[in-house]
């Protein structure tokens, strides 16, 4: 009788489309006689295809999906655009759209330097090469401009073999540079079906502006990107690659500042790390390095004098323990500084505000409190690992990462799919429409456990500076006021609205 039902499912299972299984045993037969069958065909161009909805399984026949099922995210047939791109609970082995010699690809990078953009780059390459067949790959060289102002580089295996070992990228990058309808041109004239472009959220929305307009022309171009940047504020994924590189040498520069600070009286070591509107590194690198007494981030304002200020708490940490170590990321405190009205609408490049050195302002700052108020000689060691910590290779953990990434964006690739960034969404692989990526940025909530831990870390104050508080109490009792009121004139619902899971990236079914 088993030998019987094994021969039914391994002749029907691969037509099956849409199975909703709750038997614990069907749902064993059907996964095995797939696999036997997969293994049977050894045709990766097979189509053998089988799709489980979420809704349709326990969590104990997803835990078996898991245990038989390795799962790859190439989902659809033919160039599909991204507009209800959501990733559902699916396995999905779809057939290849591209043939191996019918597809030029490009690959280019774009915006700051980050740890891991040459193994990215690497990839991509090894995967198009080694999985598909393809052989013809190029790089643009010198970021979006290279499209129609430079020279292109041939990439092949060979070529790339080493460059994960070295910071940067082989390809150079660039800021600005973006006209739309050049770059599509010089993708449109050189026969170039898939772009894969490496960057941070300017250029995700570079990305997308190509993408709508190879659509308008009607082109059979994929266009997939790969999110970058050390700051980690790219919204949705999990975490952007080389951010962990980034906080790993952060640490190095917090160690010197701690070394320093120690080894004088009344010392002071600052350290300025990256984080122009988010301050993820400074969070993490804070927390992992046990050493500083004081983080300052974009999302949390703070003030200088007065009870409660920075200058205060300096005063009292000098006093308990002879040093301290502060950590300031780029964006802090941008509002404190005199010159910043100056410099509010200057913009660089990619359209990103131009900061003032915010760690040399506070240096200086602290200097004359200190100096002026004539309470305690200080010392004060500046240190300033900017770009020393997004030119280096990247470490272990991003490696892997970048490796999942690159392999994915080509997988979905070939299989169809464009106007996607491949990213990790609470650990599962995602495609993920441009809209959804460049919609906001990601902030440090500190509202957030992980900013609770830090404080309670470092033992520092919120900062709250007084006035804030008083206007916050006020705009509080102001809206508890509203709130009675219309309490008096119509009872409330007793019962919670629906909330919409339009936007739940899980829930979402894949457009057909």
């Amino acid at each position: 009788m088993f030998l019987k039902m094994f021969l039914i499912c391994l002749i029907i299972s691969p037509i099956f489309l849409h199975i909703r299984i709750r038997c614990k045993t069907i749902l064993h037969i059907l996964l095995l006689s797939n696999i036997l069958f997969m293994w049977m065909t050894r045709y990766h161009k097979r189509l053998l295809f089988i799709r489980i909805v979420q809704e349709g399984l326990t969590s104990e026949e997803l835990d078996l999906v898991k245990r038989y099922v390795f799962i790859y995210p190439m989902y659809q047939i033919g160039i599909v655009p991204a507009y209800n791109l959501h990733i559902l609970w699916v396995i999905d082995v779809s057939q290849v759209y591209f043939e191996s010699d019918e597809v030029y690809a490009c690959i280019v990078t774009c915006g700051g330097l980050c740890p891991g953009l040459n193994t990215v780059i690497r990839e991509i390459v090894y995967s198009l090469y080694y999985m598909y067949g393809v052989k013809r790959v190029l790089g643009i060289d010198g970021g979006y401009r290279g499209f129609y102002a430079k020279n292109t580089i041939a990439l092949t295996p060979k070529g790339v073999n080493d460059i994960h070992k070295r910071g940067g990228t082989v390809l150079g990058t660039s800021r600005g540079g973006h006209d739309t309808s050049k770059i599509v041109d010089s993708i449109q004239d050189r026969g170039i079906n898939q772009v894969y472009i490496i960057g941070g959220d300017g250029t995700q929305k570079g990305a997308s502006v190509i993408y709508e307009e190879v659509r308008r022309r009607g082109l059979k171009v994929v266009v997939a990107g790969i999110p970058k940047t050390i700051d980690n504020d790219i919204p949705v994924i999990d975490r952007s690659f080389g951010f962990d590189t980034a906080v790993e040498e952060a640490q190095r520069a917090i160690n010197a500042a701690h070394v320093e600070a120690e080894s004088s009286e009344n010392c002071i070591g600052l350290v300025k790390l990256m984080g122009r509107y988010s301050g993820f590194i400074a969070m993490y690198a804070t927390l992992a390095s046990r050493d500083v007494d004081c983080c300052l981030i974009p999302e949390s304002p703070f003030y200088l004098e007065g009870h409660g200020g920075l200058f205060e708490y300096i005063e009292t940490r000098l006093k308990e323990n002879g040093h301290m170590v502060i950590v300031i990321a780029e964006g802090a405190g941008q509002d404190l500084l005199a010159e910043s009205i100056r410099s509010a609408t200057q913009q660089d490049a990619s359209g990103n505000k131009l900061l003032q050195d915010v760690g040399l302002w506070l240096s200086q700052k602290i200097k004359d409190h200190f100096a002026k108020e004539k309470k305690m000689p200080i010392n004060l060691k500046y240190i300033d690992p900017t770009y020393m910590i997004r030119a280096v290779p990247s470490n272990a953990s991003d490696n892997v990462y970048c490796t999942l990434l690159a392999q994915s964006c080509v997988h979905g690739a070939m299989a169809g799919y464009t106007g996607y960034t491949s990213g990790l969404v609470n650990g599962r692989q995602t495609y993920i429409p441009f809209y959804r990526i460049i919609e906001k940025q990601h902030h440090v909530v500190i509202t957030d456990r992980m900013w609770a831990r830090l404080l309670s870390s470092t033992n520092q104050p919120s900062f709250m500076n007084p006035k804030d508080v008083i206007e916050d109490k006020k705009e509080e009792e102001l809206l508890t006021q509203i709130v009675n009121e219309d309490k008096k004139e119509e009872e409330l619902p007793t019962k919670i609205p629906d909330i919409s899971t339009e936007d739940n990236l899980v829930k979402k079914e894949i457009a057909a």
